[in-house]
């Protein structure tokens, strides 16, 4: 089977993926696909740093716009439909090009490698430890049980370990761990990737860069998204309330923080995104290692 070439421009948050993707596009003749785990949402524009409509127009850009907020999103999801738009790309001769910070979701569609082996959320699994401690073992095999029978039938309710780790890969990837073994048996990665990584060498450059985007979203009007998004229940949401950018307005919206906090917050809670970030690429392959 002959693989379809597709790049990949990854790399943490502020780091110029987008410029670079663009720049990449015009010489390669390519259209962008979007692998961020937020920029799939419509409406969460700024905070998300989306394309703008001019670049969108420059240069054709896939996956923005394409959930409502109130859905949920997994990285399976992703895949599939990531996996349609670079067949639809490649079929009309255009490259392929992923550009997004989500390494969990380019990882995955690009390298062929097993969810149920590859995938990981320290903090959900965090969450549904505690939820055992609290409910106790039968109430966590009861939430495996409703979303994944097959394994929950195989797994006794005392062995934790395993109870979250088949809700684990349920919650985050959107397939049961027996649907996740079967898609890790379906052949070979069809992809040919070139996997682009940017980095900085001198981190104080990055959050530095960090600050000064959070600053200018501000000006772009962020608190009236995020306002506005939560007028449309963005709190209650599964995956979209969730988001760095957004969620640090919720104790401010409620009078419990000032505005200049919520700043402070987004800029450290981006630059702890940055720096995870730079742990998952720096751990990736990948063919080329571009040094800002």
């Amino acid at each position: 089977m002959e693989k379809i070439p597709v790049y990949a421009v990854v790399g943490p948050t502020a780091s110029g993926k987008s410029a670079y993707a663009i720049r990449l596009a015009k010489e390669l003749d390519g259209e962008v696909i979007s692998g961020d785990s937020m920029q799939i949402y419509r409406g969460m524009d700024v905070g998300t740093a989306k394309a703008s409509a001019e670049e969108q127009q420059e240069i054709p850009h896939h996956l923005l716009d394409v959930a409502e907020i109130t859905e949920g999103f997994s990285a399976g999801r992703f895949m599939e439909l990531a996996a349609e738009k670079i067949a639809e790309i490649h079929s009309r001769g255009k490259t392929p090009i992923i550009c997004g910070g989500t390494g969990l979701y380019i990882e995955l569609l690009l390298t062929g490698k097993q969810l149920s082996e590859n995938t990981a959320d320290e903090k959900l699994r965090e969450e549904l430890l505690a939820f055992a401690e609290e409910k106790g073992n039968e109430a966590l095999h009861t939430r495996l049980a409703e979303i994944d029978p097959a394994s929950a039938e195989a797994i006794h309710p005392n062995n934790v370990k395993r109870v979250v780790r088949a809700l684990e890969i349920a919650l985050t990837t959107g397939s049961t761990k027996s649907e996740a073994d079967e898609k890790s048996k379906e052949g070979e990665n069809p992809y040919a990737p070139t996997i682009i990584r940017l980095t900085y060498g001198d981190r104080a450059k990055l959050y530095e860069k960090i600050n000064l985007r959070v600053r200018r979203m501000f000006e772009m009007g962020l608190e009236e998204e995020v306002r506005a998004l939560c007028e449309k229940g963005l709190r209650e949401t599964p995956t979209a309330s969730q988001a760095i950018g957004y969620k640090e307005f919720y104790p401010y919206f409620d009078g419990e923080i000032p505005l200049a906090q919520v700043e402070e917050d987004i800029c450290r809670n981006t630059r702890r995104y940055a720096k995870r970030q730079e742990t998952w690429f720096s751990r990736m392959h990948y063919d080329k290692l571009i040094t800002l």
